[in-house]
C-alpha cells in the first residue's frame, strides 16, 4: 500500500511540473516577428528563378496535353499526318496565306460533310464546327462523327484506316468573330485559324467576306472572288482545277 501511495504522489508531482502553454501570445513578440518579416529583403534573382520555373512548368504542361491529345486521336483512329495538317496553314516565303474555312454543323448529312472534306483536302482547308454533338462534355459523339467524315473508306474501322488530311476544329469563337448564323458558309481567313484560344482574341484577323449557300467548294470560292476576294481564292481555285 505504501508503494502505491508513493507512485501516486510521484505521478501527481510530475503532472504539476508539466509545461503549460500560454493562453495568449506575447503581443510584443508577435509585433517583432511581423516587423522582421516586413524587413526581409526581396531577392530579385530568386524572383526571376521562380518566374522561369513557372514558365518551364507551363510549357511542360502544354507538351503533355499535346501528347495526350495525340494518343487519344490515335486510339480513336483520327490521327492525321502532321506535315499535311501544317502545310495548309503555315505561311512560307513571306507570302500572305489565306486558309479556306468552311463553317458546318453536325446536323448536316454525313455524305455532304465527307464531300466537303475531300474538296478541302485539296486546298489545305479547315472544317469548323460551332460545338460538338451531345455537348462539350461528351467527346465520343464528335470523335465518331470526325472519323466518319475523314475516313477515305467509309466502311473501314479502327486506327489503321486511311484518313483525309483535313483539320476539323470545334471553335465557337471563330463563328462569333465572323457572325456565322447559317451553314454551310465559307471564309478565307488570313493566317492560322486553328491557333489555341490563348493565342487569339476578338481582334484576331478575320475574313473580308462571307459566302453562304449549299454549293460545291469551287462554287463558294468563285462567289468569294466575285465579292472582291480574287487574290484570296486564286491559289485554292488553282488547286481545285489541278493546275
Amino acid at each position: 500500500m505504501e508503494r502505491v501511495k508513493r507512485a501516486a504522489a510521484k505521478a501527481k508531482a510530475s503532472t504539476k511540473a508539466s509545461p503549460v502553454l500560454p493562453s495568449k501570445a506575447d503581443a510584443g513578440a508577435e509585433r517583432r516577428a511581423f516587423e522582421g518579416i516586413n524587413r526581409r529583403k526581396q531577392d530579385p534573382a530568386m524572383a526571376k528563378r521562380v518566374e522561369a520555373d513557372i514558365a518551364t512548368a507551363r510549357e511542360a504542361l502544354a507538351v503533355e496535353r499535346e501528347k495526350a491529345s495525340h494518343r487519344i486521336a490515335q486510339a480513336l483512329g483520327l490521327q492525321q499526318p502532321e506535315e499535311a495538317a501544317l502545310a495548309g496553314v503555315v505561311t512560307t516565303g513571306g507570302t500572305r496565306r489565306w486558309v479556306p474555312v468552311l463553317f458546318v454543323s453536325s446536323s448536316m448529312p454525313v455524305e455532304t460533310l465527307r464531300t466537303y472534306a475531300g474538296q478541302l483536302e485539296r486546298v489545305g482547308g479547315v472544317m469548323a464546327f460551332r460545338g460538338m454533338p451531345g455537348g462539350m462534355r461528351q467527346v465520343a459523339p464528335m470523335a465518331k462523327l470526325s472519323a466518319a467524315i475523314l475516313r477515305r473508306d467509309p466502311g473501314c474501322e479502327g486506327p489503321a484506316c486511311a484518313m483525309r488530311d483535313v483539320q476539323l476544329i470545334v471553335d465557337p469563337l471563330v463563328f462569333r468573330q465572323h457572325g456565322v448564323t447559317q451553314v454551310p458558309a465559307l471564309a478565307m481567313v488570313p493566317g492560322d485559324p486553328t491557333l489555341p484560344y490563348c493565342e487569339r482574341n476578338e481582334a484576331s484577323p478575320r475574313a473580308a467576306h462571307m459566302v453562304l449557300g449549299d454549293a460545291a467548294l469551287s462554287g463558294l470560292l468563285e462567289e468569294y472572288g466575285r465579292l472582291g476576294g480574287k487574290e484570296e481564292v486564286r491559289d485554292a481555285l488553282a488547286q481545285l482545277a489541278g493546275r
